[in-house]
């Protein structure tokens, strides 16, 4: 992990941690480092999630690039999947989403995408964090006509919607379908982009107020999402976090339908169509075994990469692979998008369900989830560190290991947003992989805490 970057963009508890100060300092920072300098005046797009302290971060983080002579352009509360593709179609230098993601409203951060609308690489976040830790180089200070200036772009959401709209070549017509948008970017534009695709929408979770974003709802708390569409004899119910980059689904009994297996129908309808690159599929070491099950049987081949969408989409560009993702969503179709993109991946779901007129809970048997119990020990900072080298932490590991042989797997990791470490533990017996997954995490505690 970098001094500021994790493994998606800046993140910490608004004007405590991400200050305003830090947030104009990365602004004047990513404009030095992403513009040519002799582009006078670089187009930078902001984008937000409904987070209180999006105002005031977007505000700090203008004026930081204005004073290096960049002209920003302001779009509102959008998913950050838009931000990626507006800064294309709107032919600007960078973008900037300020968001926390699927974290509560205390939270908030900084996403930078280059102007191709990838996130950014290792190495330009750490020429970021040199410029703004380090003063390894003297951002200017221009004056006069010089100073960058402000501007609202009018027609954000439609241009996103639209742009999701022409990756759907079904309509939704007499599909009943439950959307919760977390409180999130999405309540902008899910009712509007699923409705004109012709479903009938039931929409919850869509009245932001600044501090409910993620509050029991959206793609980290799916219980109320799964009651409703049980109680209400919807076809399928799909929910979205903070800033609508990831999905997850729950189909016609109410019961969940997650990343691993979004992933599992996807592939399987493009593979049939010939539409799969490589007949490959990009995870991350958190796939679900069931999933390399799925694909061993599908003739499908999976590539596993650190968990991260970024990680997933640079092996997707290195290797000329067109679709990967997350179990926790982060879901990307390569064809149409440069990152994870929630509202995408629910329109390519729904149009697979409507085009071969089958239940979610029918398509969702292609593949059979082992068993997986997640641990979050809460640590310090320098927990974080002291997980790679302290001798009882490795030894409780590789006994773990050693217990579950072939029978399943252990993956211990420090979250790239979060002061947590996470333990995952995969298996075939579920009682067994419990008590494996506590005892791991009782000597994280001992240890790290």
């Amino acid at each position: 992990m970098g001094r500021l970057f994790g493994t998606d963009g800046v993140r910490g508890v608004a004007n405590s941690e991400l200050t305003c100060e830090l947030a104009m300092n990365i602004g004047r920072a990513a404009a030095t480092v992403l513009t040519d300098s002799s582009h006078r005046h670089p187009k930078i797009l902001i984008g937000k999630d409904t987070r209180l302290s999006s105002d005031m971060l977007e505000a700090a983080i203008t004026a930081g690039l204005c004073s290096v002579g960049a002209n920003v352009v302001h779009l509102g509360v959008v998913p950050t999947p838009a931000v990626a593709f507006l800064v294309g179609k709107y032919k600007a230098d960078a973008g900037v989403m300020l968001t926390a993601s699927h974290n509560p409203c205390e939270f908030n951060g900084i996403k930078i995408f280059s102007g191709d609308g990838y996130k950014l690489p290792d190495a330009l976040e750490e020429q970021i964090e040199a410029i703004v830790l380090d003063h390894a180089q003297e951002p200017a200070c221009p004056v006069g006509g010089a100073v960058g200036s402000v501007s609202e772009a009018p027609n954000t959401v439609r241009d996103y919607v639209d742009h999701i709209k022409s990756t759907v070549p079904f309509a939704l017509t007499g599909m009943k379908i439950a959307v919760d948008c977390a409180n999130g970017s999405a309540s902008r534009t899910a009712e509007l982009l699923f409705s004109e695709l012709g479903a009938e929408c039931h929409m919850l979770s869509d009245h932001p107020n600044g501090i409910n974003v993620n509050d029991a709802c959206g793609s980290t708390h799916m219980e109320n999402l799964m009651r409703f569409v049980g109680e209400n004899h919807m076809d399928a119910g799909v929910a979205f976090d903070g800033d609508a980059d990831r999905c997850l689904a729950v189909d016609e009994n109410g019961r969940l339908v997650d990343g691993d297996f979004l992933m599992a129908i996807c592939a399987a309808d493009l593979k049939s169509r010939g539409k799969l690159e490589k007949d490959t599929v990009v995870g991350t070491i958190m796939t679900n075994m069931g999933f390399n099950r799925f694909c061993e049987d599908d003739g499908i081949k999976f590539e596993s990469t650190k968990v991260g969408d970024r990680y997933v989409l640079e092996e997707m560009l290195l290797e000329g692979y067109n679709f990967g993702g997350e179990q926790s969503g982060h879901i990307i179709f390569h064809d149409f998008a440069t990152t994870g993109d929630g509202q995408l991946t629910a329109a390519q779901l729904l149009s697979i369900l409507k085009r071969r007129e089958a239940k979610l809970s029918s398509l969702a048997t292609l593949m059979t989830r082992y068993p997986q119990v997640l641990v979050n020990v809460d640590v310090k900072p320098d927990g974080k560190l002291r997980f790679y080298t302290d001798p009882q932490v490795k030894k409780a590991v590789e006994s773990a290991k050693k217990q579950l042989g072939t029978r399943g797997r252990v993956v211990v990791r420090p979250s790239g947003t979060e002061p947590l470490l996470r333990v995952m533990v995969e298996g075939e017996d579920e009682t067994e992989i419990a008590q494996v997954a506590n005892a791991v995490a009782d000597v994280l505690r001992d240890r790290l805490a």
